[in-house]
């Protein structure tokens, strides 16, 4: 077994606990706090937030997107749910998301996709709650807006609301939704999009345009955020086994590469 193997099998049962995976994410917490109070923040579309922070909405940002609207959403106030993966990872996310006020239902399109639905209408019918989700998650295919936001929007009646942040100096995780990681002392960026209303007895073509649009806006508002700091264009179209296919593909070929030298 290689050092990494060992490794991996020695963390991976670790991690799945429940207590260490609250140190962690209190470890993230903080991280992000800190973060967050020693950079200057400019965000549009705030009135939007304000409007829609206590009731039925639905918030969307792209799967590598998130850091930093956590400590916006924590400050505004806002009282909601966000959806999380079953995976070890998912839940720590949904803890550590739990740290900044959001609740959690878990599930994804791919994996109790109904459970999912079900919960999330039922909580938006409330009209006390509104809903964070990642229209690309878990696994990709990245920056495609998948359907499940807007099935939330048709059978409820609540707006979708895009939202994105983007910031100066950053790290672009080797991942495949190439996760934006704020640095300190950065200058962020957060755009609220306009409340977009999805008909529930729109037809397969309607909703497949609505769909369509709200993608097409999504990655023009990150293409336009990223661009205003010169960052690196995000790939579209990513999905995360792929991405790990690669990663090992390539690792496999410089492996070969030094070996034959």
């Amino acid at each position: 077994m290689t050092f990494r193997k060992i490794w991996k099998s020695f963390w991976e049962p670790i991690l799945r606990l429940p207590v260490i995976q609250w140190v962690v994410a209190i470890l993230m917490a903080v991280a992000i706090w800190f973060v967050y109070f020693t950079c200057f923040k400019k965000i549009k579309g705030y009135d939007i937030f304000k409007q829609y922070r206590k009731k039925p909405a639905i918030f969307i940002f792209w799967h590598g997107r998130s850091m930093m609207l956590s400590p916006i959403i924590c400050i505004g106030g806002m009282r909601g749910y966000a959806i999380a993966s079953r995976h070890k990872d998912g839940r720590m996310m949904a803890k550590l998301q739990r740290l900044f006020g959001l609740r959690s239902i878990y599930g994804s399109t791919s994996e109790g996709g109904i459970s999912v639905l079900r919960q999330g209408v039922r909580i938006l019918r409330d009209g006390r709650y509104n809903l964070c989700l990642s229209p690309d998650g878990p696994g990709g295919p990245s920056l495609r807006v998948q359907d499940g936001a807007l099935y939330f929007a048709k059978m409820s009646g609540a707006p979708i609301i895009p939202v994105c942040f983007s910031c100066s100096h950053s790290w672009f995780q080797d991942r495949w939704d190439r996760y934006l990681v704020a640095l300190p002392f950065s200058k962020i960026t957060c755009n609220i999009g306009q409340p977009v209303f999805i008909p529930a007895r729109c037809s397969a073509q309607e909703f497949e345009t609505a769909r369509k649009n709200m993608e097409d806006f999504m990655v023009r508002q990150l293409r336009e955020m990223d661009a205003e700091f010169g960052l690196y264009q995000v790939e579209q179209d990513q999905r995360a086994t792929e991405f790990k296919r690669q990663k090992r593909e390539r690792k496999q070929a410089k492996k070969q590469a030094r070996a034959a030298k």
